[in-house]
């Protein structure tokens, strides 16, 4: 999950994610999005596959990506956790207020 984060830190590779979410696309393609190097947009490609959050596959000489549907898997359950911890005490809260007799 660590690498995931560190991945997504990133604003490019957050659009990245966004443009290959429904779609594959050849590295070529998703850097003429960006005002960057190919190079640049291949780096940050590597780094989000070593994430897990992209697959390549190869098509000839062609390099495709696409998201990993399940790549953001761990991180989400993560954060479901807090969510419904916080969730909960801010419910246990509510209730405790709502039958203190001594609150207006």
């Amino acid at each position: 999950m660590d690498e995931q984060i560190r991945a997504l830190a990133d604003a490019h590779r957050r659009r990245i994610l966004e443009l290959v979410r429904d779609r594959e696309l050849a590295a070529g393609e998703i850097a003429a999005y960006f005002e960057v190097t190919r190079p640049a947009i291949s780096q940050h490609l590597t780094v989000l596959k070593q994430a897990g959050l992209v697959d390549e596959r190869r098509a000839g000489t062609r390099r495709l990506y696409r998201t990993r549907p399940d790549g953001l898997l761990g991180l989400k359950e993560f954060v479901d956790r807090l969510w419904s911890t916080g969730l909960s005490r801010l419910k246990d809260a509510a209730e405790a207020e709502a039958t203190d007799p001594e609150k207006d």
